[in-house]
C-alpha cells in the first residue's frame, strides 16, 4: 500500500524530479499513491491521445493554459484554462490540442492503478502499435482509428 507523500510539486517540475516524454509530449508526475495519480501534460498544436478507456480509473482534466478538444462517450467539447473534464472509467475518452497554440494540463486518476508504471514504460518509446499493446497490459485499452474521428 502506498500512502500519499505530504508537500509540493514545483510548477514546471515534476514529482521526485521526473519528466517523460511519450510520443513527444511532455508529462510531468505531481503526486502518486494508491488512492490517485497526478500528472501535468505539455500538448503542443497537433497533439493528442487517441480514444480510450481505463476500466478501473476515474480520470480528471483541469486545463490550466490554452484548450483541448475532447472525445469524451461520443460526443465533442472544447475544454478550456479553468474548465475540469470529468471522465467516469469505463467510458471512452480522449483528448487533442487542435487549436494553434499549446496546451497545459492537470490529469488525475483514481485509483492510480498501473498509470505510473505504463508512463515509465512508454517513455521515449516511438513505436505506435508497441504504445498500444504495453497499454493494454497496462489496463488502458485504446479504440480503433475511426473512434478519435
Amino acid at each position: 500500500m502506498t500512502d500519499l507523500n505530504g508537500g509540493i510539486t514545483r510548477d514546471g517540475e515534476g514529482f521526485e524530479g521526473v519528466e517523460w516524454n511519450i510520443l513527444g509530449q511532455r508529462y510531468f508526475p505531481k503526486a502518486d499513491c494508491d488512492a490517485a495519480f497526478a500528472f501535468e501534460t505539455n500538448s503542443e498544436p497537433g497533439q493528442f491521445v487517441p480514444v480510450h478507456v481505463h476500466p478501473g480509473q476515474d480520470e480528471f482534466i483541469l486545463v490550466q493554459e490554452g484548450e483541448l478538444q475532447v472525445k469524451l462517450d461520443g460526443a465533442w467539447s472544447v475544454a478550456r484554462a479553468g474548465d475540469l473534464v470529468r471522465m467516469p472509467r469505463g467510458v471512452p475518452h480522449g483528448y487533442f490540442n487542435k487549436s494553434d497554440k499549446p496546451a497545459r494540463a492537470l490529469f488525475w486518476v483514481s485509483p492510480a492503478g498501473r498509470l505510473r508504471a505504463l508512463f515509465e514504460t512508454l517513455h521515449d518509446m516511438t513505436d505506435v502499435d508497441e504504445v498500444v499493446r504495453v497499454s493494454a497490459e497496462h489496463d488502458v485499452d485504446f479504440l480503433p482509428p475511426d473512434a478519435s474521428e
